[in-house]
């Protein structure tokens, strides 16, 4: 049995899909408070739904029962109720020691990319996960992923390629290896039945390293239009990640700095143990605005 814990966030869906299309046996940790719609998704795939929240740790505790195998991609960093410090902090702490003490033999968890090491509460809870997953006993895989297209070609990042806008952190000239959700989920459940995934930290990106004043270009190109882009230098980045008082305000800051640095990964050896071909930004791009012309 394989527990997926954040199983109605857009990656949890997706991973739940793939094991799904696997025939693998799934349950899936849904809070009370989880979209019915999302709960209804799960159900149709046949998987089995437990109640439960990371800041609950009895709940953990019953949804570890009988389980294999965990998979874990929870995050408040994008949810109406950011709770980073209860939840990408704690909870996983909890999550970890639920798991041990069910005997459950493998964790695999969705972390940052190992470049990743600005001090702020997002990232400083991912590394405090990952060294006490290291240190439990159990079988770890860790998952280290570049940036998601998905949540930084978005109006949410300041990205709003239907509107022809981009807000650029940084000089924008710094090339990052941008990665699509579902490409991240290939990884997680390839993860699951390869012995060279065990105990093993898989640092992840997008086939291409392109700067986001690269990536404007694309998006350019895909829609026809010229975009209005606008930068935030990183001074005034690390100015917001000084003065922010919001664990989310200085988590997304954190972030920003990272954007603005940059975050190139080499998946040429990767690939060779974990084949699957890479989504690229123009792909990304072309069905982003295929689906919206659909919509």
């Amino acid at each position: 049995m394989i527990l997926v814990v954040g199983a109605t966030g857009s990656l949890g869906a997706e991973i739940c899909r793939r094991l799904a299309a696997k025939g693998k046996s799934v349950r899936a940790l849904v809070r009370a408070t989880s979209n019915p719609a999302k709960v209804d998704s799960l159900k149709n795939l046949g998987i089995t739904l437990v109640q439960g929240d990371l800041t609950d740790r009895a709940s953990l505790d019953a949804a570890c029962k009988g389980v294999t195998t965990i998979i874990s991609t929870a995050s408040t960093s994008y949810s109406a109720r950011p709770d980073v410090m209860g939840v990408d902090h704690q909870g996983q702490l909890s999550l970890v020691d639920a798991a041990k003490a069910a005997g459950v033999s493998h964790f695999i968890y969705i972390s940052f990319s190992g470049s990743f090491n600005t001090d702020s509460p997002l990232i400083n809870a991912k590394r405090a996960v990952e060294k006490h997953l290291k240190e439990s006993g159990m079988t770890y895989t860790i998952v280290r992923s570049s940036f998601f297209m998905e949540a930084m070609f978005s109006p949410t990042a300041g990205f709003d390629y239907t509107n022809g806008k981009a807000m650029i952190y940084g000089s924008g000239q710094n090339k990052i290896s941008w990665i699509t959700i579902p490409d991240v989920a290939h990884f997680a459940v390839a993860a699951v039945d390869n012995p060279a995934a065990r105990n093993a930290i898989i640092e992840i990106g997008g086939p291409e390293a392109l700067s986001p004043l690269e990536v404007v270009k694309i998006f350019e190109e895909v829609t026809g239009k010229s975009f209005e882009v606008q930068h935030l230098p990183e001074e005034a980045i690390q100015m917001q990640l000084a003065q922010a008082t919001d664990p989310l305000q200085k988590g997304f800051a954190g972030m920003m700095v990272e954007y603005a640095k940059g975050n190139p990964v080499d998946m040429q050896r990767t690939l060779q143990t974990y084949p699957v071909k890479l989504t690229s930004v123009k792909e990304y791009a072309q069905r982003a605005l295929s689906a919206g012309a659909a919509g």
